[in-house]
């Protein structure tokens, strides 16, 4: 039965009073607990995620180590994670919504074991405020009281750690409850209070430096003390007397790095790269255990405090230590030396108003500034991508298939799926050297005349369970993350690289959508949809398809599947795939023509593809080339997804998972439109079939460019594409706007999209429905898909941003090396696309760069240019005009730029230590670049990006080779005293966690 209390606030106005609101606060008997211990779990009501319950303790933090401390709570070591409610709401509207979010995040990540606990609806867990009690007092009070609850609840037999920072808490509820531990982050100021004390007790451990202690060494006992570990001399140990001591603790006071054995029950922690100043803090516990007549405290098998000793208090306390040990006279733990020159992370704490400056502390070190490695690093974190290799848990759930036990299709498969091996040509097309091939194509004629399409996609879900590790892993990244050079996985390679992709010669699982088209006008007679089994027989590249596509068979060297057959053989095989890919681009074309009709818009973009050799090093830097086999593909792959968007959504109106592109805001085409009048065009933006017309028109047979220039500025005016849930939404709204079609969704790429993994499930559920079978999969709520929408909407703006800089970064440091004034590959043409009030932008198409160049510098002078075309800096004013800017002098002399002219730019690096470097525009005449070797000049840019790349690569093999020296140095210092400098607090921490998860039972004999 509810019980009905009233909550009142007293909230301060503008004008000074003071004003009290009553709220209604009801109190239930019961609330969910979430823990597997719970004795009622029907009671309860436990139907969300629950407590692991392989855990040694459970820990509930306060609401301060919440507020301050949430980056630590997030590691996924961290078990048994009990947030109430009182903390959760400080957190809400002390540190704001951004704070908050992160916090809502972590209970709602399936992979961390924590959970919520309402503690203030709960009818024996809430306290109402005490007359005079400050509100901090209040929260600790409501959060212990909480926690005894809690205890008592699970029937005593999981242990509680409430981990507070206030002092007076654990004073008063250290020894308060049994079973219930009070512990704070604040290494006590006794503890390394002065030398003079800590001398009265020292014993020296007669050590050699870099061995292990034996088992009779002091430093093996669970007693608390304190060990100072000195590089050169010997190691101390100090017994302190004061309770609730840690139990271990060493401070590192020479510049050298220093390493600590502990033995931790079940576990070795090993601390090195600690810098000087650094006091650090392991806690050991032990349970208590009481009979009627006698107490004992019998050991743990494993430290209660095993997942957060040695690992994660150590990485709060070095954090910020001139707080946590007031009066100890330790400097900070790092001097300015070492970050300097280093891109780091850092945690924004507070900001007082009456500062400049926020408040905050050291998490990491990224790399070196300008080295790629760390810059790649930079870019992955301003874009919050985490790249950690994946678990052993996921792993865990892997298919087999190694040589000695190869993965094989499964007799009960067979018996469920369509069998495509022996009769459909089934062939991929991808860039050249690519691994994850998650779609096939296929063309065949039929009995009755007709033609069959088939699209065939790596069947991904059979592989992947819902709520698994590893689906679980996948729906957080919810993309593959493509950089210039490299890429990011959002699933194994063990799937991704092998049994899901759709490689030449061997079988594999696969969702296929095959039509039955009219020979003649290609119209769509019937669609099927199902799970097929296929063979891809041809796994060819773009440039390959399109040389079949053209006639020459000369390519037919290049295709390995063609190598080992004889002379007739090849014919037969050869004019078999060239009429596949033939027919395949004529099919294709009357999709394309369809969609033309409906409006569909073709848009510019720059794409850089990063060719690697086969030792995955960087080989190449390659625009991509258009050609018509890529929009054959494309067609194919958008009639899939758009026939499976109108399958799940005729099954499922209020829970699929579509995809809808918003009609642009009309003033978003106004810089478009001046531009194109600019050149007598007139671009009509009231619909996207007007649009796309006025775009095929606006074509100025002497510069090519132009063109491409609007195209690209009307795709700069489109709002972005995204996910959503029908029933979020009225189906007017399910429209693609460039596209040009009802409905459309992603199913195509599951390799590299959780939305299509999501899509694929959605049809699998459509197929059983529809057999009226039972549907195995249980789909998201049109709640749930519009939060999962939510997030892969923003995960793949995050990917599409970090592939820009990636693409960025590649630019600049290939430019970054030369000299601007001498280099001749640093002078390009440039065209101007946009005027600005003090200066132009500009788009170089040998590189692919837009950029501004500026016509009035900061010591007020104008650009100037002679009358051979050469540009120079006098004084003077600019005059901007709708489609042109004039530069004039105080002599008199005037040169006006005008949209679309082409000008001759100078590049290069403006450096940056505060952020990424940019890459910087000069104009050096008002005259086009004419470069000396016309043949050069119209090679694209194959050649120059090649050499850009090979020059970035260049720089990056002496950045390693000046860190062998290092390493060489380092080696002389290893030889003399056996210890070896790391890298930094972060790899040290990263080194302790992994070692911590260790069992090392075995090997000690415990």
């Amino acid at each position: 039965m509810l019980q009905k209390r009233e909550k009142v606030l007293l909230l301060r106005t503008f004008q000074g009073r003071t004003l009290r609101i009553v709220r209604e606060h009801y109190l239930r008997p019961s609330v969910p607990c979430n823990s597997p211990l719970c004795p009622q779990p029907a009671t309860c009501r436990n139907d969300g995620k629950l407590l692991s319950s392989d855990v040694t303790h459970y820990m509930i933090p306060d609401w301060k180590v919440v507020q301050d401390y949430l980056e630590i709570l997030e590691f996924p070591e961290l078990k048994g994670i009990i947030f109430m409610q009182t903390a959760c709401q400080t957190v809400q509207h002390q540190r704001g919504r951004r704070q908050y979010n992160k916090l809502r995040n972590l209970l709602r990540d399936a992979r961390h074991d924590c959970i919520l606990f309402a503690n203030e609806f709960q009818q024996f867990c809430y306290l109402p405020r005490e007359r005079g009690e400050s509100m901090e007092k209040w929260q600790t009070r409501s959060i212990y009281n909480a926690a005894v609850w809690y205890y008592h609840h699970c029937q005593d037999r999981m242990p509680i750690v409430m981990v507070t920072e206030d002092e007076e808490a654990i004073q008063q509820y250290g020894s308060e409850t049994e079973g219930v531990f009070v512990i704070s982050f604040k290494v006590p100021a006794s503890g390394v209070s002065s030398e003079k004390e800590r001398e009265g007790d020292r014993q020296t451990l007669k050590q050699a430096p870099g061995s292990e202690p034996s088992a009779q060494s002091p430093v093996w006992g669970l007693n608390s003390g304190t060990v100072r570990y000195d590089l050169r001399q010997s190691q101390t140990l100090t017994r302190l007397s004061h309770p609730g001591a840690p139990a271990f603790s060493f401070l590192c006071e020479k510049s050298e790095c220093a390493r600590l054995y502990l033995r931790l029950e079940r576990g070795i922690a090993s601390l090195q790269s600690i810098g000087p100043g650094i006091y650090i803090t392991i806690w050991q516990f032990s349970k208590t255990a009481r009979t009627k007549n006698k107490t004992q405290n019998p050991l743990l098998h494993r430290p209660l405090f095993l997942e957060l000793g040695a690992v994660y208090l150590l990485f709060v306390w070095c954090f910020s230590l001139t707080y946590l040990i007031p009066g100890a006279g330790l400097v900070d733990f790092f001097s300015l030396s070492f970050v300097q020159d280093f891109r780091v992370v850092v945690r924004i704490d507070s900001w007082e108003s009456t500062s400049v400056y926020p408040n905050g502390h050291f998490v990491r070190v990224l790399g070196r500034i300008g080295d790629l490695e760390g810059e790649i690093a930079t870019i992955l974190v301003e874009n919050s991508i985490s790249v950690v290799p994946f678990s052993e848990a996921q792993m865990c759930e892997m298919p087999v298939n190694t040589p000695g036990n190869p993965w094989k299709v499964s007799p009960e498969e067979e018996q469920e799926r369509q069998d495509l091996r022996e009769t459909h040509l089934v062939f991929s097309i991808d860039p050249k050297g690519c691994e994850d091939v998650d779609d096939a194509l296929s063309v065949r004629t039929l009995d009755n005349g007709h033609l069959e399409l088939g699209v065939h996609i790596a069947d991904v879900t059979h592989f992947v369970a819902p709520n698994s590790y590893i689906d679980i892993e996948a729906r957080t990244r919810a993309t593959t993350y493509y950089l210039a050079d490299r890429r990011y996985d959002m699933l194994p390679s063990t799937l991704s690289a092998d049994l899901c992709s759709l490689l030449g010669g061997v079988d594999r699982y696969a969702v296929s959508v095959m039509w039955e088209l009219d020979k003649t006008s290609y119209e769509i007679k019937k669609v099927w949809y199902g799970r097929t089994i296929i063979r891809s027989a041809y796994k060819l590249f773009y440039e390959a398809a399109q040389e079949l596509l053209d006639g020459n068979f000369n390519i037919v060297d290049d295709i390995p599947e063609f190598r080992d057959l004889d002379e007739k053989t090849r014919q037969a095989r050869l004019e078999e795939l060239a009429w596949a890919i033939g027919k395949l681009t004529d099919i294709a074309r009357h999709v394309r023509a369809k969609r033309d009709g409906c409006g569909a818009l073709e848009l510019e973009g720059v794409e850089v593809r990063v060719q690697l050799d086969e030792k995955k090093n960087i080989h190449d830097l390659i625009p991509k080339q258009p050609l018509e086999v890529h929009e054959t593909v494309a067609e194919c792959m958008i009639l899939a997804n758009h026939w499976v968007a109108k399958k799940i959504w005729e099954s499922f109106p209020h829970q699929a998972l579509l995809r809808q592109h918003p009609p642009p805001h009309q003033e978003f085409f106004s810089e478009l439109r001046e531009c194109a009048k600019a050149k007598g065009f007139f671009i009509d933006t009231r619909s996207n079939k007007t649009l796309a017309d006025s775009l095929d028109n606006a074509n100025d047979p002497n510069d090519p460019i132009v063109n491409r220039l609007l195209r690209s500025m009307a795709t700069q005016a489109m709002s972005n594409a995204l996910y959503f849930s029908t029933g979020s939404c009225a189906e007017e709204e399910f429209h693609h706007y460039g596209l040009a079609l009802d409905k459309y969704t992603h199913f195509t790429s599951p390799i590299r999209r959780y939305s299509d993994i999501i899509v694929h499930r959605l049809l699998m559920a459509a197929i059983s429905k529809d057999k009226k079978m039972e549907m195995k999969d249980n789909l998201f709520s049109n709640k749930d898909l519009e939060e999962l929408c939510r997030h892969i909407n923003n995960r793949n703006r995050a990917a599409q941003h970090s592939q820009k800089q990636s693409t960025e970064l590649f630019q600049c440091m290939y430019f970054k090396d030369k000299d601007p004034e001498n280099e001749e590959r640093c002078v390009s043409d440039g065209v101007i696309y946009s005027i600005r009030t003090n200066g132009v932008l500009l788009f170089i198409p040998r590189f692919g760069i837009k950029g501004a160049a500026y016509l009035k510098n900061k010591d007020g002078l104008v650009i100037s240019c002679t009358p051979d075309g050469r540009s120079e800096w006098k004084p003077g004013s600019l005059q901007r005009f709708q489609n042109k800017i004039t530069s004039t002098t105080t002599g008199g002399e005037s040169v006006t730029f005008h949209l679309f002219d082409h000008v001759t730019v100078r590049i290069s690096v403006q450096a940056s230590r505060c952020h990424s470097d940019t890459i910087r525009l000069e104009i050096i005449s008002n005259k086009p670049y004419m470069s000396p070797d016309t043949e050069l000049f119209h090679q694209s840019s194959l050649l120059l990006k090649s050499d850009l790349v090979k020059e970035v690569t260049r720089s990056v093999e002496e950045a390693q080779l000046a860190q062998e020296v290092k390493v060489n140095v380092i080696q002389e210092d290893y030889q003399k005293y056996c210890q070896t400098k790391g890298r930094s607090l972060y790899m040290l921490l990263e080194e302790i966690r992994d070692l911590a998860l260790l069992d090392v039972s075995n090997s000690y004999g415990m």
